[in-house]
């Protein structure tokens, strides 16, 4: 099997720390679409059952010291129900995330419960999630033999067990705002001769719907994201605008790293969505970054046809 060079796993790490201590869960550009991934509050808000898909291909033309392309891949799949006798509704995810010679595979099942205020809907979630951690011992090229660090098998792999809480409202169609902790019990389990750690994360997420007076066909649509790991802190301002409920575009800015350009088309109950990142950071400025690319899909089902033209009003926050 051909041995890649450690130093651009080495590279990656200790040049670039701050993103990837940001990105110990998986990374999405389109976090306006992905609330279910984030935030087990959000389970079944929608009065549909939702489901969405993102792949991202981070980084493109990082390569390592064989010119082998080592950069980041992610693709998740949430689905998410309202169920009324539970008075709340239920979510289901999936990832997958690679970082190098590491591949994580987990599942998530989160519940919510809603509480119908004046002006919109609270839902708050506790969610129970598992995480399969690989390392492919294989692929590692030791500076010296007999490394300790990297002595293990072939392929070495962790289950580890997540726990999340959340708590998520949305103003009808107008405005939106949550909050959520995932990793709670930052459970420590040894692969090789390191410990691994999942880090505690804390999300929150608010955003508003306007439409234009003088263009009532447009709404626009400021939204915003932070996420941290009480050790790093990362941050997306994004703007969108949408025309005649189909057509949408923006812009987003993820501090330090990357500015993000949108666009995506919505039909009937469908949404499809492409984003490219272009790489800011020392990264990008390098050259070792062509940028990133990621692709949407989202399908929404609701049996109340009255229902579905004000879920599929503003595809922001679906």
């Amino acid at each position: 099997m051909k041995k890649y060079s450690i130093a651009a796993l080495f590279i990656l790490l200790l040049i670039y720390g701050d993103d990837v201590s940001a990105q110990q869960e998986a990374q999405f550009s389109h976090n306006m679409f992905n609330n279910m991934g984030i935030n087990p509050g959000f389970a079944g808000l929608r009065s549909a059952i939702c489901a969405t898909a993102l792949a991202r291909q981070q980084w493109v033309g990082f390569r390592d010291g064989e010119g082998t392309r080592v950069n980041p891949e992610t693709y998740g799949f949430t689905i998410d129900a309202p169920i009324p006798f539970l008075k709340g509704g239920l979510g289901l995810g999936f990832i997958q995330d690679q970082l190098g010679f590491e591949t994580s595979l987990g599942v998530k099942l989160a519940y919510a419960y809603h509480l119908y205020l004046d002006y919109g809907t609270l839902g708050i979630g506790a969610q129970v999630g598992f995480l399969d951690k690989r390392i492919d011992f294989s692929n590692f090229n030791p500076i010296q033999d007999g490394d300790p660090a990297l002595t293990g098998s072939a392929e070495e792999s962790r289950m580890f067990i997540d726990f999340a809480l959340g708590a998520f409202y949305m103003m009808d169609d107008r405005a939106w705002a949550g909050i959520s902790v995932s990793q709670l019990s930052q459970q420590t389990r040894e692969i090789g001769t390191s410990d691994h750690q999942l880090r505690r994360h804390i999300y929150f997420t608010a955003g508003y719907n306007y439409t234009l007076p003088s263009q009532p066909d447009f709404v626009l649509s400021p939204s915003v994201l932070f996420k941290t790991d009480l050790g790093s802190l990362q941050t997306d301002i994004n703007t969108f605008i949408t025309y005649n409920n189909r057509f949408w575009g923006g812009v987003s800015y993820r501090l330090d790293d990357a500015a993000v350009i949108f666009m995506g088309l919505t039909f009937e109950q469908i949404s499809i969505g492409y984003s490219y990142d272009i790489t800011i950071s020392p990264l990008g400025r390098s050259g070792r970054s062509y940028g990133s690319h990621e692709v949407m899909l989202q399908y929404c089902f609701d049996l109340d046809l009255e229902k579905i033209k004000e879920t599929h009003r503003n595809v922001r926050f679906l």
